[in-house]
């Protein structure tokens, strides 16, 4: 018996009115069906399942204290986890192998009966939602994430620095933190970062190191390749001319001027003179004497009442 469920009946508890319930059943893509305020017949299911586990489970936990024993924090005896450990085995080995009340048949077998397919998560790490907290943006930085005043780190968060992520915890374990990457299509989930001051594992700067040069390999492969396609483009942008070319050319290079061959061999001479200089339409030969300049030529100033 497993699987996601499609609805879940909830009372208006702190606990379950939460964002952080809120998220996670919007992530399992969960239907919340809250009872209606102030009629308790609503939620009787709840409150009898509730029952059943108190009287057939918790009373026979040692260290359990019923509401009014004295001291009752100073009587337990079980951590969470083991708490947690006790209360799934008595789901699975007493309470859906016993007959319901109601129905005369074990859980476990109408389950079975009904051949139903139950909805499962896409992975055990969407799964691990259930219990995590309020999803928290956070920023990849060069030595980890930070979170709580603590470091957690991982080898594969090198490859994604200066990235936004976003990451889950469970409050029972602060050891590891995961890490989802941000990305157009939702969140995928990139790792598990551990804290070293608290478990105790440590990871080398050389493991650091290796990712990243693996990281700058990659790109440094992707960049080669881009390059040579820009640079057969440009190859091909830069094809010769077509063979008509060199009639145009030649048709363009006949207006131009090209005066007496000169030809100088002894000491000083200047063969720069030797070249054709252009001569075009409105501009004065340079090699012809400038005219002299004449009052007429000059420019006319209006002259104002006041000089």
């Amino acid at each position: 018996m497993c699987g996601i469920p499609d609805i879940f009946h909830l009372d208006h508890g702190s606990d379950f009115t939460s964002l952080h319930l809120e998220q996670v059943m919007a992530d399992l893509r969960v239907r919340p069906v809250f009872t209606k305020k102030g009629q308790p017949h609503g939620h009787g299911k709840i409150e009898r399942l509730i029952g059943t586990v108190n009287q057939m489970c918790l009373a026979h936990l040692p260290g359990y204290a019923p509401r009014g024993t004295p001291d009752r924090a100073g009587q337990a005896q079980l951590t969470l986890p083991q708490l947690d450990a006790a209360i799934g085995r008595f789901i699975r080995e007493v309470y859906n192998q016993r007959p319901h009340s109601e129905t005369k048949t074990p859980p476990q077998q109408r389950w079975e009966a009904g051949a139903f397919i139950p909805r499962m998560p896409t992975s055990l790490e969407q799964l691990d939602l259930l219990l995590s907290t309020v999803a928290k943006p956070r920023k990849i930085h060069t030595d980890g994430i930070h979170f709580l005043n603590l470091r957690y780190i991982d080898p594969v968060l090198a490859d994604y620095v200066t990235e936004q992520a976003t990451i889950r915890y469970d409050p029972r374990d602060i050891t590891e933190i995961r890490v989802y990457l941000r990305t157009l299509d939702g969140e995928t989930f990139l790792c598990r970062a551990i804290c070293p001051e608290l478990s105790g594992a440590t990871i080398s700067l050389k493991e650091i190191t290796a990712a990243r040069n693996a990281r700058r390999k990659q790109l440094r492969g992707t960049l080669t390749s881009r390059s040579a396609v820009v640079d057969r483009l440009l190859a091909a942008h830069n094809e010769p001319l077509p063979a008509a070319y060199p009639t145009a050319a030649r048709a363009e290079l006949s207006t131009w001027a090209t005066p007496d061959e000169t030809t100088s061999s002894g000491p000083g001479s200047d063969h720069a003179h030797d070249r054709p200089k252009p001569v075009q339409a409105g501009l004065p030969d340079p090699d012809q004497a400038a005219p002299t300049a004449t009052r007429d030529d000059a420019p006319r100033l209006k002259r104002y009442w006041n000089e």
